[in-house]
């Protein structure tokens, strides 16, 4: 950015103000230099805002809320980023903290446009009518408008300009360049039929309808600056976070006011103080590995919530969603049981039978295996296994997952991972692994789905396939929790909220011993809800065409399903052992017709 005569305005408050003053009596004595002031003005934003701009600040300790907008250093970059965008026109993604002057920042640039450049239009949108214009609320974006706008010098504003004229509800009209600033609420059909040269998005991160808004905007204007703090992932803005967008950090970090005695820690967990002048003596630290100030500190202390911590400063975009999963303890259970896969690779299976074929090692394969295989590539291990399903769509929306858990020891053996299976294979994919796993052991794992959605697919389709050790639903609330002849687990409100309790437990106390990094990574993506609804921050998204929005966080989901299995010492789950009757003999075939009297649903040995 050209700022050729920012260097002639100070920064510091009081010569900023007496520089106002001398400037005001050259002009009075001189008209002409009005003339000269306001194309140093239209060529340098920095000399303008610093110079002639004021910002509205009501904290009790400060005196007059009216104070000279002088940018900080961070503030004349992030000025250049918004010129840039708005006249190369392209998308820019402003995510910041609380109090860094970022909603300021956002109209003070297109003000300068509006003010000095030819038949600009501008669109101002924010998540309520209110907040894009209220003459009464001072976090409205017109509002601010006003406000820079009245405080001009007389000499300054723009020539025949008339509030009543040009001042309506939503609109401000410059009659000099001829450009003008119109605002609305984000409602789905924003900016239809509209061709603004920038669009203003603020707090775009709790608009209500923010994935609509995107499909209007696109293609009314080249730029669009999103402007807002977190607000979890399942939001329009996280999305356009995640995509290749340029994006303007405003961190508290940088802001010189809250910065003072800046430090952290190293890599060994000790003090290393990045300020070392403005760090107080005696001071006690918080020694957690974040970037912190005492005045930092002194917010943490404020705040109600870590997620208001994580929202409002962090710049965290998981933390700010309420996060269900406690960070510090899963940051703890990925140090103690994480470990490298020991196999990667794909089981073939016949899709009408759900018998295994053939195993390959693939490193980009969907199996992951943390036991050894033999010689015949077959998996070598004994105990029981108890395999939990989380079953999308295939569509590639969201996973299909399966994690496969040793029910002696509570250790993670496999996980198998693909969103484009779908269901119906998906179940002949989980028994061929299931009965991979028992031509070693000699046992057949218990398998436990979530029936809702497409788990009825892949239900139905593992019942037609004949495979019994299921597990079969029962009354959870109930003291006999009575076992019932429908096979899969239904999903209710407080039922996922006590399995995903349960397993957060048995995670976070290491009881449940889970190797794979992706599944407990995972694990910080939930939130709940005020309803005290545990979701995954994607569920429901406008983003998942599938519309699934119980199938995110799909790895989390299948490890609680085997976690029920583990934990629920009403099940018994009694490990087959290999017969010795000789199969195909009438004792075998009388012994098969016994078992299947007793339990129904069990699967019959192959070849019966």
């Amino acid at each position: 950015m050209f700022t050729p005569f920012r260097q002639f305005v100070p920064t510091d408050p009081i010569e900023n103000l007496r520089w106002r003053a001398r400037v005001h009596r050259r002009v009075m004595e001189d008209p002409t230099f009005a003339g000269v002031i306001e194309q140093a003005c239209a060529a340098d934003p920095v000399f303008f805002i610093n110079g002639f701009c004021w910002t509205h600040d009501p904290r009790p300790e400060i005196k007059n809320p009216k104070l000279p907008f002088i940018l900080y250093p961070y503030q004349v970059e992030a000025v250049g980023e918004l010129l840039h965008a708005i006249t190369h026109g392209h998308d820019l993604l402003v995510e910041k903290s609380r109090d860094v002057g970022a909603s300021w920042l956002c109209c003070a640039v297109p003000f300068h446009v509006w003010m000095f450049r030819m038949r600009r239009v501008f669109l101002f949108i924010s998540w309520k009518e209110e907040y894009v214009d209220s003459a009464e609320n001072p976090k409205a974006l017109f509002w601010k408008l006003d406000f820079l706008l009245n405080g001009l010098p007389v000499w300054l504003r723009p020539r025949g300009y008339n509030a009543n004229l040009h001042r309506s509800k939503l609109k401000l009209y410059n009659p000099e360049t001829k450009s003008v600033i119109t605002g609305e609420s984000t409602t789905g059909n924003v900016s239809r039929g509209a061709r603004p040269t920038a669009m203003l998005l603020d707090e775009f991160a709790i608009a209500e309808h923010g994935f609509e808004v995107l499909t209007a905007s696109r293609d009314a204007t080249s730029c669009r600056i999103f402007n807002s703090t977190p607000k979890g992932v399942n939001n329009a803005f996280y999305a356009v976070r995640q995509s290749g967008i340029k994006k303007l950090r405003l961190h508290w970090s940088v802001h010189p006011a809250k910065n003072i005695g800046l430090y952290t820690t190293d890599e060994n967990g000790r003090l290393k103080v990045l300020d070392p002048a403005g760090y107080p003596d005696d001071y006690e630290p918080h020694l957690d590995g974040k970037l912190r100030s005492p005045w930092y500190d002194l917010q943490c202390e404020r705040a109600g919530s870590p997620q208001e911590i994580a929202q409002e400063l962090d710049i965290d975009y998981l933390g700010s969603g309420g996060q269900f999963f406690h960070p510090d303890r899963i940051q703890a259970a990925i140090t103690a049981c994480v470990r490298p896969s020991i196999a990667i690779g794909d089981l073939a299976f016949d899709e009408l039978t759900g018998d295994p074929v053939d195993y390959g090692a693939n490193a980009m394969g969907r199996l992951r295996l943390w036991c050894m295989l033999d010689s015949k590539d077959r998996p070598l291990h004994d105990n029981k296994l108890i395999i939990g399903a989380d079953v999308s769509a295939g569509t590639g929306a969201s996973n299909s997952c399966l994690a496969g858990y040793d029910n002696v020891t509570h250790e993670k053996i496999f996980e198998y991972v693909s969103p484009y299976i779908r269901p119906e294979a998906f179940a002949a994919q989980t028994i061929a692994i299931a009965r991979w796993f028992k031509q070693v052991s000699g046992r057949s794992p218990l398998i436990i789905w979530e029936a809702n959605g497409p788990g009825r697919q892949f239900g139905a389709r593992i019942m037609e396939l004949g495979y019994g050790e299921i597990y079969l639903r029962q009354n959870d609330d109930s003291i006999k929790r009575k076992v019932s002849d429908i096979p899969g687990w239904a999903p209710t409100k407080q039922g996922k909220l006590v399995l995903l309790g349960s397993y957060r437990s048995a995670v976070e106390s290491q009881r449940l011993i889970n190797r794979s990094r992706q599944a407990l990574e995972e694990t910080l993506e939930y939130v709940i809800l005020p309803d005290d609804r545990v979701i995954h921050q994607m569920a429901g998204s406008e983003l998942d065409p599938s519309g699934a929005s119980a199938s995110h966080g799909d790895r989390v989901m299948a490890d609680a399903l085997a976690w029920k299995i583990m934990s629920d010492r009403r099940v018994i789950l009694k490990n087959e052992e290999p017969t010795e009757i000789p199969v195909g003999s009438l004792a075998w075939r009388q012994k098969m017709r016994e078992r299947a009297a007793r339990s129904p649903n069990k699967e019959l040995t192959e070849g019966w």
